[in-house]
């Protein structure tokens, strides 16, 4: 039947098509003779292509396997050298060679990575078990690059053999290569769990990997135990693995139950610190010695930080370091002299400390290091690798001690298996054999006088095609007594291997037995004590201690800083920039905090010691602290914790609080007044709880106010209550709180400009006492301000 094509529809369409491509912008012109018939949307093609690369990363380059603990880079590392015979007991081959046959055979990426990884399996300072033998420059703790491939020579440790002995004996699948030309174990079967013993790092997409090496006598006990008894939890596994052994040493100072809180959710943090020793020299000097240092640590990063704090610089956008930057390069140079590193080939770690003076504590000493230096530092632990699934998740220490021992129970099971089969042919080509040499002169006189003696052999004395074909392969003297006696012993011992490898398969208390005998061999061959020490102390930090002595802080108008030992400060004495003044002079002591009120009303505090000492400008109080944007510092105050404080902003609201309601131990403060936009706070009073009973207050047009301070309310924040009635255009100036009925204002003659007083006692006192909120009366002689209270 013809199709009936409907050329008026399929002009319209190629129209159609033709005036949507004419439409395309100029750019796409070069496109439009192409096909987009099959075309895909972009994102929708990211996405597949992403999720694909992911998958690789994941499964087949960052993350390592459960199996033997290799990621698949490090296995073809060890398999290619194992193929070329670059084993314990035989020369090395030149690095360039191996990584050759990597990339040729196995691994087709980048020839610096696959070196990188043959370096790191090689180094003693970054494994714990090294799988390679290096010879050559392969890299220092300091961070050093390797020297290049084609310098260096490398073979497989003694220690390899533990993943890699086992390969011809049927216990893993091989698959093909990248290009199908030769084929790869699919991991190695390792005969310990080398995942916890030499750990691993690695970034994938979506999850990372975070293992710590451990010590192999502690996980053999564990695996042993955990084989005898399935059912043990994390607290009794931990009666064997007491935690991580680095290959540098060092100290875990995190708590036992903390330790196992990691292990028992498989991700967590450890806290791990240097070893150090404290050696005596001449004439009562003393310097400190560090012989160990944490993992991922090394000598020349502790030098860096030291230098960082000893010679800052200014950061990013900055001019000058800030006050924290100083504090910490004063707190250090008071106690280090200097440091060196001492570190040779008998002493892989030896870095020298020397203190400021022989009298500065040792405990004090050691503590600044740790708290401001990577000798102390955090270790990630993410127990995350590729289970025997295939699927890279999560697990727990359990999960991993579990899952490695039924690898193992199936790979010793596959190994047995095909060790007997190997014995059972072995046998049955002996046993016609034997047959042979009791029956010597027949089988002689069947081979030079039959035309096919291999059929007339089979048939007269009943073999198999191979038995037939062994004895017709057989030589002269293989028929000598000698001969028959050496085939029979053969064959006892073969079948007693036969009865031996049939009661493992057979029984499964023989099998775990046998990987039970086989590790506890490996560990008496490998093992070693642990090198990492775990002793709980508290995390360092570093606390600068301060005497109680008088200081006094200088606050300028513009809002800089400063400090000055001691109370007699002649405000005279002090200069300032061009332009600015004396703001405040704050009497207080090195063990109080320094308070900062900002034009929002948020407040802040430092330390004391913080603050830039000397004859110099000091520093500008917003840059001790982060200020919201628009906010400006406006007052500074100083005092205890337990100090009363009356804070008011110039609307009239005001509130009692306490210096420490103030305090706030971030950079950006803390919400203390809540303060409108056409409002600004007044400078905060001090004041005596106990003896102080009466508060006054004036405004910018002079009036004044005075109350009982019993009206008034102790509040840790807010907007407070009113404290003064106000006039639409009049701001409250200045308040105060007094112990007597009298008071002296102080402000400048209206002529003269000059500072004058007036003293309110009595009557005139009385005048103005009335009840909180009112708008107050005017004062008796007229004063411009700013005004000034005080006591009589």
């Amino acid at each position: 039947m013809s199709k009936v094509v409907d050329k008026s529809a399929k002009k319209s369409n190629t129209q159609s098509k033709r005036k949507s491509t004419d439409t395309l912008p100029e750019y796409f012109a070069p496109l439009q003779h192409l096909d987009f018939a099959d075309a895909i949307p972009l994102g929708r093609y990211a996405s597949t292509q992403y999720l694909q690369y992911a998958i690789a990363t994941v499964k087949d380059r960052a993350l390592p396997r459960l199996a033997d603990g290799q990621k698949p880079v490090q296995s073809r590392i060890l398999y290619a050298m194992w193929e070329m015979n670059a084993t314990a007991g035989n020369s090395r081959k030149k690095s360039a060679r191996v990584v050759g046959d990597v990339l040729g055979k196995f691994h087709p990426h980048g020839d610096s990575s696959v070196y990188d990884a043959l370096v790191r399996i090689s180094q003693n300072f970054t494994l714990r078990y090294p799988l390679v033998d290096g010879e050559g420059n392969f890299g220092s703790r300091d961070g050093d690059d390797a020297a290049a491939m084609r310098y260096t020579e490398a073979r497989l440790t003694k220690f390899s053999e533990i993943l890699l002995n086992e390969l011809g004996e049927g216990t893993v699948d091989f698959i093909p290569n990248y290009d199908g030309s030769v084929t790869e174990p699919c991991f190695l079967p390792a005969r310990l769990p080398v995942l916890l013993l030499n750990g691993a790092s690695g970034i994938a997409v979506g999850m990372a990997t975070e293992i710590p090496s451990h010590n192999l006598r502690e996980v053999s006990s564990a695996v042993v135990a955990l084989i005898k008894k399935p059912s043990m939890t994390i607290k009794q596994v931990m009666r064997y693995i007491k935690g991580p052994d680095f290959p540098g040493g060092a100290q875990i100072i995190t708590s036992t139950s903390d330790i196992a809180e990691v292990y028992s959710t498989g991700r967590g943090a450890m806290r791990v610190r240097a070893r150090w020793a404290v050696e005596k020299l001449a004439r009562g000097q003393w310097q400190l010695v560090v012989t160990e240092l944490p993992p991922g640590v090394s000598a020349r990063k502790i030098q860096e930080e030291i230098d960082a704090i000893t010679n800052p610089q200014p950061r990013l956008g900055k001019k000058s370091i800030t006050a924290t930057q100083q504090k910490e390069k004063q707190t250090m140079l008071l106690v280090l002299d200097r440091m060196r590193d001492e570190s040779d080939r008998v002493n892989p770690v030896r870095m020298v400390f020397e203190p400021k003076t022989s009298k500065i504590d040792e405990g004090d000493f050691i503590n600044a290091l740790l708290a401001r230096t990577s000798l102390e530092t955090n270790v990630s632990v993410n127990l995350v690798n590729v289970g025997l699934d295939g699927r890279p998740a999560g697990k727990n220490l359990l999960d991993i001690l579990r899952e490695w021992i039924d690898f193992r129970r199936e790979t010793v099971t596959k190994r047995t298996r095909f060790r007997l089969e190997k014995v059972e042919d072995r046998i049955h080509v002996l046993e016609g054999r034997l047959l042979v040499l009791l029956n010597i002169d027949k089988v002689i006189k069947i081979i030079r006088n039959s035309e096919q003696p291999k059929q007339d052999l089979i048939s007269t004395f009943n073999l198999s095609d191979r038995q037939a074909d062994d004895i017709l392969d057989m030589r002269l003297r293989q028929l000598a007594r000698l001969e028959h006696i050496k085939v029979e012993q053969e064959l006892k011992n073969l079948k007693q291997n036969e009865k031996a490898y049939k009661a493992v398969l057979k029984n499964k208390d023989r099998l775990e037995q046998l990987v039970i005998e086989e590790i506890q061999s490996d560990t008496k061959e490998f093992g070693d004590k642990r090198r990492t020490v775990i002793e709980v102390s508290e995390k360092a930090v570093l606390e600068v201690k301060t005497s109680n002595d008088p200081i006094t802080v200088v606050f300028s108008k513009k809002g800089w800083i400063r400090l000055r030992q001691g109370w007699d400060v002649e405000p005279s004495s002090l200069s300032f920039k061009e332009g600015d003044g004396l703001a405040s002079i704050i009497n207080s002591r090195t063990v109080d905090p320094v308070v900062f009120l900002d034009s929002k009303g948020r407040a802040y505090s430092i330390d004391a010691n913080v603050l830039p000492s000397g004859r110099g400008d000091g520093v500008p109080a917003s840059s001790l602290l982060d200020l919201q944007d628009g906010a400006q510092v406006m007052h500074c105050i100083a005092g205890s914790l337990e100090d009363s404080v009356f804070v008011a902003t110039s609307g009239g609201y005001g509130f009692f609080a306490k210096l420490g309601d103030m305090v706030s131990n971030r950079r950006a403060g803390r919400d203390f007044m809540t303060i409108p936009s056409n409002e600004v706070p007044i400078t905060p009073q001090f004041f005596s709880q106990k003896a102080d009973r009466y508060v006054i207050s004036v405004s910018e047009k002079g009036k004044l106010l005075a109350f009982a301070a019993d009206e008034m309310k102790f509040l840790s924040k807010g907007r407070g209550i009113i404290v003064m009635g106000l006039d639409n255009e009049d701001k409250l100036s200045v308040v105060s709180v007094i112990a007597k009925r009298a008071a002296r204002v102080i402000g400048r003659s209206p002529r003269a400009q000059k500072e004058d007083a007036i003293l309110l006692s009595g009557e005139k006192f009385e005048h103005h006492f009335l009840r909180r909120a009112r708008m107050g009366r005017v004062l008796p002689k007229k004063l411009k301000g700013p005004y000034k209270l005080s006591n009589v």
